[in-house]
């Protein structure tokens, strides 16, 4: 259990916090649970995250590219997680990391060819979805690949992961990522 669900100290603070925010007129988003919005009157109603949160995996080198693949998934009724776009100041980015690739209904790692050779976190976001993949039940989608132009995809996906190309038809690669992302899961 973290520190911060141990230490009644924290979650007072915190509880305190998000009651002065309503208090402001401030609605109050707990990212992958929902948001706490002021009624005008006092009190405040809570309205719990229904989207499919949808982790994208990226080399800053295809930023461009997942902003529009996270702008249109959002499009189509999806919850983007991307760093530059969930991350506040402070936060303990890698742990914020993990702990959205294993809360996400589904992780979109984009392979391109700046990516795929590339050493750093992109690598260990790839690893570490690819381990929460390993624990949802077997005919679940969990892990996507998507590639963006024709690199080669790494061993460990070529070898059993279906990737989707984003490339040369943009539309149809996305559509069939809503195909994937919108499968219905197996009951646990």
């Amino acid at each position: 259990m973290s520190r911060a669900h141990s230490n009644p100290y924290t979650a007072s603070r915190l509880a305190r916090k998000i009651l002065d925010c309503l208090a402001e007129g401030a609605s109050v988003e707990i990212d992958g649970l929902g948001v706490f919005r002021p009624d005008g009157q006092g009190r405040f109603t809570f309205v719990p995250q229904t989207r499919p949160q949808i982790f994208i995996a990226y080399a800053v080198e295809d930023a461009v590219l997942a902003d529009r693949l996270a702008d249109e998934l959002e499009a189509r009724g999806f919850d983007p997680w991307l760093d530059r776009r969930k991350l506040l100041p402070g936060q303990n980015w890698p742990r914020s990391i993990e702990r959205a690739i294993a809360t996400a209904h589904c992780v979109i790692a984009c392979l391109s060819k700046r990516s795929v050779g590339k050493r750093g976190f992109f690598q260990a976001e790839m690893r570490h979805a690819l381990q929460c993949a390993a624990l949802v039940p077997p005919g679940d989608i969990f892990f996507i690949p998507v590639r963006f132009d024709d690199c080669v995809a790494p061993p460990e996906i070529q070898g059993s992961i279906q990737y989707i190309d984003l490339f040369p038809d943009w539309v149809r690669g996305f559509e069939r990522i809503v195909e994937a992302a919108r499968r219905p899961r197996q009951a646990a």
